[in-house]
């Protein structure tokens, strides 16, 4: 068996950089890359102040390997048009001149505090939005992606691509979440911890009783309810759920749409539809809907 072929991607600033003894060795290329130089160094000690130890060898280094993955991820994001990798180098050499290596360093930042401001879960508490832990939440997600050693292949962009892709789809279930709940029946539900997938879980499972009501906090007497006007009313579940779609905009349809095809065939519903004690029911609906339930009984 011949052993996989591994093809080394080293971060565009280091791809770039080694194109400038290319340009030839005239005087207006020597101020070029001097001027890089000495932009680099002034990005690596302001990151070296921010994010690692200024007055430490070793903070100093990291700082280095930030600056590495900082620059390289605004190059990347700049040329995301460009899919031949040797014209793609060309063009970052080109805009490190240019524009200058400190705008390029403030796209890739840019980048990496948008997509910590993003979820990166559907369980959101009050702590997610105390600016001390945001500002900790940024400066791990920065060396995560950022720290991008010269010497060796770095894919930092396309973690970057993964994580921005995962975390929007957790966005898209919390502003679900968070539409409901400011529509829940008896009126907004204000609470500063959310549990999004509980949240969704309840319109979908309340949804088959009819009616289009929006149902985003419940509580054991009103499940109790709603068990029995299932049973007694023989309810058409898939009616149930076109009309709780009606009501729900178009930017959240889809999530809720996603979460009815999970549901359908659960042994919740199911259990809901026969026989099963209202007890067995309600510590199913736990697993659903989490802390989205108050508390009634002791």
């Amino acid at each position: 068996m011949l052993p996989a072929i591994v093809i080394e991607r080293l971060p565009r600033l280091i791809r770039a950089i080694r194109l400038l003894p290319a340009r030839g060795g005239n005087a207006e290329v020597t101020e070029q890359a001097v001027a890089l130089a000495d932009e680099l160094a002034g990005i690596t000690a302001m990151v070296a102040e921010k994010f690692t130890n200024d007055r430490t060898a070793e903070g100093i280094q990291r700082a280095q390997l930030l600056t590495i993955g900082g620059v390289s991820l605004g190059l990347e994001h700049l040329l995301e048009d460009e899919e031949d990798e040797a014209v793609g180098d060309q063009a970052a050499l080109g805009l490190l001149i240019s524009e200058g290596a400190e705008v390029v360093f403030q796209q890739g930042f840019r980048l990496v505090r948008e997509l910590s401001a993003l979820p990166e879960d559907t369980l959101v508490g009050e702590y997610d939005k105390d600016p001390v832990y945001s500002q900790r939440r940024l400066k791990e997600l920065f060396v995560d992606l950022c720290t991008a050693d010269p010497g060796e292949t770095w894919s930092g962009y396309e973690r970057y691509l993964g994580q921005l892709q995962q975390r929007k789809g957790v966005q898209a279930i919390v502003r679900a979440a968070e539409w409901l709940r400011r529509h829940h029946w008896e009126g907004a539900v204000k609470d500063p911890d959310l549990n999004a997938e509980g949240v969704i879980a309840l319109a979908v499972i309340f949804g088959i009783e009819g009616g289009g009501r929006i149902v985003a906090r419940t509580g054991q007497k009103e499940f109790e309810r709603f068990v029995q006007s299932v049973r007694t009313g023989k309810h058409d579940y898939e009616a149930g759920w076109a009309k709780l779609l009606e009501n729900i905009p178009s930017p959240h349809q889809r999530v809720i749409a996603e979460r009815i095809d999970s549901y359908r065939n659960s042994l919740l519903l199911k259990h809901i539809g026969d026989k099963t004690p209202l007890k067995q029911l309600f510590v199913e609906l736990e697993n659903y809907a989490g802390s989205e339930i108050d508390a009634e009984y002791p």
